[in-house]
């Protein structure tokens, strides 16, 4: 869950506060910040986590895709080289991956 800061911030950029343990009872306006209320801040959590949430599939193929090292090899190989067999190797784990990780 995004925590409450976080949602904060993303309302009122320029807010300055603290929050201890988490909690809506224990937030500290500071230097003049108008509050801001707890249902308003609860939506804004739901928001942010719901727009995280829904770039999971972004995440989880960032750690699977091939290296930049792999494609760079396949690359100048078959630019410069004409040999095509890494990059064919390389299309085949990139789209694997996309298919792995449906949007």
């Amino acid at each position: 869950m995004t925590d409450i800061s976080t949602a904060i911030l993303a309302i009122n950029p320029s807010a300055e506060v603290t929050v201890n343990a988490e909690d809506f009872e224990q937030i500290t306006w500071l230097n003049g910040t108008t509050p801001i209320s707890k249902s308003d801040i609860e939506t804004k959590q739901a928001e942010l986590q719901a727009a995280y949430d829904a770039k999971a599939y972004a995440r989880s193929r960032d750690a699977q895709y091939p290296s930049l090292k792999e494609f760079a090899e396949a690359y100048t190989e078959k630019e410069i080289g004409a040999d095509t067999t890494k990059w064919d190797e390389y299309v085949i784990k990139y789209n694997k991956v996309r298919t792995d990780n449906p949007k």
